[in-house]
């Protein structure tokens, strides 16, 4: 029998809602209906805000099909206008107000690239203002509104024969890994001709034209793998700056050949400040470290500020004179909680000051007097915005636990952000600086949602066999009747270091859908997820396995012995990514569930090292490589695959066909071992979907994939 240590149990109902008035169930195709805001931005005086609008519309020439659309929108921030749509030609996102509110910049495809636009506020089309043979992104206007920063991610292959950003025909300093050449010698442009009876230049020219013809891929990077095939293709994201007034010709501001993440001017508007990498001794795709550097407007003068081996410095924000640089600092690990720290501009390393706050942060915002550093955080099941008071270091939480903050801008006195609740999946909310107050100015979501009964989770704990408080959250079928039994659905979220709560967007149809369909949910966050500080993140090391299994497992304990509508005989379960691993062990050392579904899951984590393109989660939770002998016995032990004939549950699996992200291998070799040993399993494969396939997929297969689960689960409960 399975033991379960816990010193106490706490329940109480936390999160508290108005009941929802409407009678209708929530159905699958609801899942069409929601409407998702986000990229709030504050013009610069706080009397308008820009957002994003996110819809999901039918394919006009494809039966059953439905597309993503996203548009631009605005709002007085008077709190007495209606939002109006600015947007409506192609997909149009990123806004960007100019210094002084009379322009917007965004981004929308032209000729198949991202361009930047410009749109006055006073009427009038949008103009396109990049015509870059790359493309452009993230538009940044200079304090003077004069210059626009922007990003281009550029092949390896056009910046060695781009005659305007390397004129020289350099090649990188760090090395090729292409085995038996030296000093980057291949990376030269070959002028022989293809010929593959002639010289061994010949030979070659005949190859790289076969590779570009896609009759071959030839790889010699580290990280072969993006979330959809094996790419052998090396990209660089660079920053450029262009003029807004008159066109001119974009002005590289970062190194050809090192990676770039993220920019801004600086408050003068002299400078950028850059975050990215640059080691001329390793490949990029072995630098794991994150540097700090500043850049003249004019690209000269190019210099580190921060960086440290084996550390990652990120996320730098200046304050609005320039007097005050925030960052966060940590381990090149990925299971870490990086610090936030705080230093005078003109200082260094050891002027600096680190903010207590045991939880990832981001978003960071100045208020305009330099009091106060805003950002958002996940924690306890919500992600709440916070503010740090620079004078003191303490840091305030400005929202609950019980909604989640998905973008927000801070401007004087007025604060506007995106909300998600459990009564309402997204919408836009004005209130002041302290958070005081809110009031949601949109009802994109409003209006369908009335008619519909929803079901509001419940928020219990309990101290694990760590001494660890576990939360999770409880929600009764919709239209539940005193006397009767439901089916208990257990859900578990992937990561290992997500973390699930009412403030969490993407379950939020899937919960309402099943509770409609008279299921109950559960849903926890076990030892080793997000948001609950870097001892709970890191507890799972070595334990993937029987650690989270008891503690999900002790949750659902918890809720049949509560509640009295839960039906012991009909427990299921279902999670996806690092939780359909999680799904694949417990069927494979617990026999309660009626049945079992795991999406995209990782099985047998040798094979995982070498298909998924998150291998390093490996190295980073098991302290090694699978040819290391003590690291072997640990991926065996942790493996769902070394209990494969202990499964009988009976159980679907779903994996996208170009899932690159855990590797579609994975789920193959588990189902046919399932076969082999005439269990009840069943597989389905989505073509053409990603490990993504059920937060942005395609539509037709979101909704393919939800319900088939919950058409496997009804052929074994009814």
């Amino acid at each position: 029998m399975r033991k379960i240590v816990f010193a106490f149990i706490f329940l109480s109902a936390v999160y508290v809602s108005p009941a929802q008035n409407g009678k209708d169930p929530v159905t699958i195709t609801d899942m069409l209906k929601i409407k998702t805001t986000g990229n709030v931005k504050l013009s610069a005086d706080g009397k308008k805000a820009a957002f994003t609008v996110t819809s999901i519309e039918p394919e006009t020439d494809k039966k059953w099909e439905y597309k993503y659309v996203t548009q631009i929108w605005v709002v007085e921030t008077d709190g007495r206008s209606s939002p109006r749509q600015l947007t409506t030609k192609e997909n149009s996102s990123q806004p960007a107000w100019s210094p002084d509110g009379k322009q917007l910049a965004f981004v929308r495809t032209a000729e198949g690239k991202p361009q930047i636009f410009l749109l006055s506020m006073d009427g009038g089309e949008a103009i396109q203002l990049t015509h870059f043979r790359y493309g452009a992104s993230g538009p940044k206007w200079s304090p003077d509104g004069k210059q626009i920063l922007f990003s281009s991610n550029i092949n390896l292959k056009d910046l060695l024969k781009d005659s305007l950003l390397n004129p020289n025909k350099e090649v990188p300093a760090w090395p090729f890994e292409k085995p038996g050449f030296d000093h980057n010698e291949n990376l030269k442009a070959n002028t022989a001709k293809p010929d593959p009876d002639g010289n061994i230049e010949q030979i070659r020219a005949y190859l790289e034209n076969n590779a570009a013809d896609k009759k071959a891929t030839v790889v010699n990077k580290l990280n072969f793998q993006d979330e959809m095939d094996v790419n052998s293709e090396m990209r660089f994201n660079q920053f450029f700056i262009i003029n807004t007034a008159e066109p001119s010709k974009p002005v590289l501001l970062t190194r050809i050949f090192y990676r770039f993440n993220q920019a801004d001017f600086t408050p003068d508007g002299k400078q950028v400040i850059i975050t990215g990498s640059m080691d001329p001794t390793r490949h990029p795709d072995r630098v794991l470290e994150g540097e700090v550097f500043l850049v003249r407007n004019d690209g000269n003068d190019f210099h580190q500020i921060l960086g440290e081996k084996d550390k990652n410095f990120n996320s730098p924000s200046l304050s609005p004179s320039g007097k005050w640089l925030a960052f966060q600092y940590g381990k090149t690990s990925f299971v870490n909680v990086p610090q936030l720290a705080i230093m005078p501009m003109n200082g260094s390393l050891k002027d600096m000051t680190f903010i207590p706050f045991d939880r990832n942060k981001g978003n960071f915002i100045w208020s305009k007097d330099e009091r106060y550093l805003y950002f958002s955080s996940q924690s306890n099941g919500g992600a709440p915005v916070y503010r740090v008071n620079i004078a003191t270091k303490q840091v305030e939480q400005l929202s609950d636990y019980n909604s989640g903050v998905a973008s927000f801008d801070l401007a004087g006195d007025k604060l506007v952000f995106s909300k998600i609740e459990v009564a309402d999946p997204s919408e836009i909310y004005l209130t002041n600086a302290a958070m005081k107050d809110p009031v949601r100015i949109t009802n994109f979501n409003t209006e369908w949602l009335a008619q519909k009964k929803i079901s509001f989770p419940e928020k219990r704990t309990f101290t694990n066999s760590k001494g660890e408080t576990v939360e999770y959250w409880v929600m009764k079928p919709t239209f539940i009747e005193p006397g009767k039994k439901y089916p208990l659905l257990l859900e578990i979220h992937g990561g290992p270091s997500a973390m699930w709560g009412p403030g969490e967007a993407s379950m939020w149809h899937e919960y309402q859908f099943f509770c409609s369909k008279g299921y109950g949910v559960v849903y926890s966050n076990p030892r080793g997820s997000g948001g609950y500080g870097e001892e709970f993140l890191r507890s799972n090391i070595k334990d993937w396995g029987a650690g989270p299994t008891s503690d999900v497992l002790t949750a659902l304990d918890l809720t049949t012995k509560a509640e009295g509508w839960a039906d012991t005989s009909k427990l299921l379960v279902t999670g996806g990514s690092y939780a359909g691993y999680l799904v694949g062990w417990i069927v494979g050392h617990d026999h309660r569930f009626k049945a079992a579904c795991s999406q995209r899951g990782v099985y047998d984590l040798t094979t995982f090292f070498g298909e998924g393109n998150a291998w390093r989660l490996v190295p980073n939770y098991f302290g090694g490589y699978p040819w290391e002998p003590e690291v072997k016995k640990i991926l065996d032990r942790e493996s769902p695959f070394s209990y494969v004939q202990n499964i009988t549950t009976p159980y679907i699996m779903f994996h996208g066909a170009n899932d690159r992200r855990t590797g579609f291998i994975q789920d193959e070799m588990m189902f046919r071992s399932l076969k082999v040993l005439g269990r009840p399993v069943e597989f389905v494969r989505h073509p053409g979907a990603t490990h993504e396939i059920t937060r942005s997929g395609n539509n037709r297969q979101r909704i393919d994939q939800m319900l088939r689960t919950y058409e496997f689960f009804e052929r074994w409960i009814r």
